[in-house]
């Protein structure tokens, strides 16, 4: 019964900070309406708001981390679940893990140091070699959404590498023993039959890894600008909900103001609880099979 009471207590927790965040934010529900999503302007002074810069720059640095992110942590998945001698899996599975432990702000330190003043010749560069690319325009000054989406790859990079390893392992013996009993190679067992079948959970660690870089708040607030405004380079400065509440919360003057960073807050809470959850559910699927009695 204790068990049931502590596993009952995380989710009356979760809909206590639900109810909290909904609740608050009435007021600036009743004001803006819908249109606050997509509204672009910020204007404290004037009580005018509007989340879509904050959205914009959320979704974009999230997604760009991830499409650096997943090519590099699947490829680490399969070195160290299929092809690593034992010798070497364990000192670089200790490594990568080690990676998450890092609090976030000795990676917003470090891209402030090291990071930003990196980019700032590479994206002069890019600027002069492709000068017609929306993506590549703008002032480098290093600070921006390049930054920011870098920061966040190398974040959840642990995340998709340990979840997608596990998810590898889980993959049943008799689905490789089948590939190569057809003749195929250790590389295209990998690349066709499992990958296959652990797809699912696979895409739940990438998921997963969304929710995280969704929510992350100060080694991205320290890199990204801060600037609300939608850009398509990747050059300009940006602004995600997560810094927004960081940087502003304790300066919000007035029940209206107070009231759209509630609401803010909110669909930030919504949007990791649904994401979390889907991905928590793919994973559960493939290791919950790969776990399961196999027949002859």
């Amino acid at each position: 019964h204790a068990v049931w009471l502590f596993a009952l207590s995380i989710i009356v927790l979760c809909l206590l900070v639900g109810y909290v965040l909904f609740s608050n934010s009435q007021l600036a529900m009743k004001e803006f309406g819908w249109s606050f999503l997509v509204k672009g302007n910020w204007n404290p002074v004037e009580d005018d708001f509007g989340a879509l810069p904050f959205i914009y720059g959320t979704v974009v640095s999230s997604l760009l981390a991830l499409l650096l992110a997943v090519p590099v942590s699947l490829g680490a998945a399969i070195f160290l679940a299929e092809i690593a001698p034992p010798w070497l899996r364990t000192p670089v599975s200790f490594a990568i893990e080690l990676l998450a432990a890092i609090p976030s702000i000795v990676y917003g330190i470090w891209g402030i140091f090291v990071l930003v003043p990196l980019l700032q010749p590479l994206q002069t560069w890019l600027g002069q070699r492709f000068p017609w690319c929306p993506l590549f325009q703008g002032v480098p000054y290093g600070l921006g959404l390049m930054a920011a989406s870098i920061v966040l790859a190398i974040m959840i990079c642990p995340i998709i590498t340990a979840l997608s390893r596990e998810v590898i392992t889980a993959v049943p013996a008799k689905i490789r023993k089948a590939s190569y009993a057809l003749g195929a190679t250790p590389w295209e067992t990998v690349r066709g039959p499992v990958l296959q079948y652990g797809r699912a959970g696979i895409l739940g660690a990438i998921l997963l890894a969304l929710a995280r870089a969704l929510g992350e708040t100060m080694a991205v607030t320290m890199v990204i600008g801060n600037v609300p405004q939608i850009r398509a380079s990747l050059f300009e400065p940006a602004y995600t909900m997560a810094s927004l509440l960081a940087n502003e919360f304790a300066e919000a003057i007035g029940n209206l103001y107070v009231s759209v960073l509630m609401e803010i807050a909110l669909l930030l809470f919504l949007l990791t609880i649904v994401i979390s959850a889907v991905a928590r559910l793919l994973l559960w699927s493939v290791t919950a099979e790969g776990s399961a009695p196999q027949g002859e």
